[in-house]
């Protein structure tokens, strides 16, 4: 059985980047097949990983497993560049950890989506399965798909990501450009927390993206999120250089 789910661009065109996608808690790779299909479009392979499991699997192991999938992805002149890593709830915090270490392939820019509070607010799964998909995200389409997935782990947003995790990704110093995806409906966030690292970091960006739940990537307004990413994208192949500014908006 593959390891990875791949996304290839259109024939014919140039692939702009690469981005490697480490999902969260009770997630599959299956649940970021819209996302993948939906940057590849845009000419960037997407690769995404198995989700971590940070109770068994140390940040050592994660970093071989993202350096084995960044240099799989190896065309004829090496790994296409920029290197982008994508990491949603657990996996956003393991991969802003990884950013201190050296073990790991070094990106070119990381996005992390749904970084969860060390101690947040609300229990996640306490009641039903509904409930738990309130948490998540109000998108039909997502709830059906997560619903679906019989490789989707009911309950996970209940599981503790290590304190160590959580206080090395909030406590980044990383000197790649750094995007942080935020819902404004998010009770896992600790808002005021995500700014304070935000303005820490030398190039970061927080985006906040109202009534969007914890799977910020996968939402209601997963559109307008892919829309941010790849401006995003865009911007860092422009060395961080907006490619368009708004000179005058009646909104």
């Amino acid at each position: 059985m593959t390891q990875y789910s791949d996304y290839f661009g259109p024939e014919g065109l140039l692939v702009r980047g690469t981005v490697l996608v480490v999902p969260g808690r009770g997630e599959t790779r299956a649940t970021y097949a819209r996302f993948g299909r939906r940057l590849a479009s845009d000419a960037y392979r997407v690769r995404v990983i198995d989700a971590p499991d940070l109770d068994s699997e140390d940040l050592t192991a994660l970093a071989a497993r993202i350096t084995t999938a960044a240099e799989d992805t190896t065309a004829e002149d090496g790994v296409v560049r920029p290197l982008i890593l994508v990491g949603a709830d657990s996996g956003a915090a393991a991969v802003a950890a990884l950013l201190g270490q050296e073990t790991v392939t070094r990106p070119d820019a990381v996005i992390l989506a749904g970084l969860p509070d060390r101690a947040p607010a609300v229990t996640a799964t306490a009641g039903t399965w509904d409930e738990e998909l309130d948490v998540r995200t109000s998108c039909p389409a997502h709830r059906g798909l997560l619903t679906q997935d019989a490789e989707v782990r009911r309950g996970s947003l209940d599981d503790a990501v290590p304190e160590a995790v959580l206080t090395a990704a909030y406590d980044s110093a990383a000197a790649v450009p750094v995007l942080l995806l935020v819902g404004d409906s998010d009770p896992l966030a600790d808002h005021e927390a995500l700014a304070h690292t935000a303005k820490s970091l030398t190039r970061a960006r927080l985006s906040v993206v109202h009534g969007a739940h914890h799977d910020v990537l996968n939402d209601l307004q997963h559109r307008s999120v892919a829309a941010e990413v790849v401006t995003f994208l865009e911007t860092l192949r422009n060395e961080l250089r907006p490619l368009i500014t708004v000179r005058s908006s009646a909104w």
